[in-house]
């Protein structure tokens, strides 16, 4: 007789479906010395709840014609996580987390606050997931769900990428060495500013303002680009490199 699952949490709770022939009218099924809960029978198949256990138990059938074989059951323990990491990334999602911990060989779902994404075991201290879209920008709770269960405990938060404003000044000379101010929202994360592929000196002022000073440029107007945690934003022809006297 087929048992499916073959395993479950050492909670209980777990739905176990168990086939075979002459099933009919089912008076236990024993799981170890304790009792399974039945929910359905026909004379295939009868279907349970797992009780409370640990470790390999027997599981067997008793109808009025008498006693199974025993089939084995595994009884597993819920997932413990350790860390997560990136541990923050754009609202639209996409990016890929990693999670540490033991007991994740059996995960089959990652919950990130209401959403749900699949995960890749990679062994069972250790699986990755792809980051489903946030609901909106803030943290939520993370949880692994495997046979043993779901835990709870890691948190990942959802950043809104960068809007950006006009640049005060939006010109200055090639020679580069002008500060100005970028206004706009979403700075707070801010990892690097390009005047076209340039990097320039940055500090953050506050979520909606950047202070900068230009990197040397050529005689044009370039993009600007802001990039955070939460993503890129491009001031296209953002700022104009006025070139010097020529004597």
């Amino acid at each position: 007789m087929p048992i499916s699952p073959n395993q479950g949490s050492t909670g209980g709770g777990t739905t176990v479906t168990i086939t075979g022939t002459n099933l009919s009218g089912v008076t236990s099924v024993h799981f170890g010395t304790k009792t399974a809960t039945i929910t359905a029978n026909t004379s295939t198949s009868v279907t349970v709840t797992s009780p409370s256990g640990t470790g390999t138990v027997p599981v067997t059938v008793t109808t009025p014609g008498g006693t199974s074989n025993p089939l084995s059951f595994f009884y597993v323990g819920a997932p413990f996580k350790s860390s997560i990491a990136p541990v923050s990334g754009v609202t639209a999602g996409g990016g890929t987390v990693t999670i540490n911990g033991t007991g994740l060989t059996t995960a089959t779902a990652v919950h990130f606050g209401a959403a749900t994404a699949t995960p890749t075991v990679v062994n069972d201290g250790q699986l990755t997931v792809t980051v489903p879209a946030g609901a909106a920008a803030g943290p939520v709770g993370v949880s692994v769900t495997t046979a043993g269960g779901t835990n709870n405990g890691l948190s990942y938060t959802y950043v809104d990428g960068p809007t950006l404003g006009t640049l005060s000044p939006n010109s200055g000379p090639a020679s580069g060495g002008t500060g100005l101010t970028i206004p706009g929202s979403n700075f707070t994360t801010t990892q690097s500013v390009t005047f076209g592929a340039t990097p320039a000196p940055f500090s953050v002022v506050d979520d909606s303002t950047l202070s900068v000073v230009t990197p040397p440029g050529t005689a044009g107007a370039v993009d600007v680009t802001v990039t955070t945690t939460g993503g890129s934003a491009t001031a296209t022809g953002g700022f104009t490199y006025v070139a010097g006297p020529g004597i």
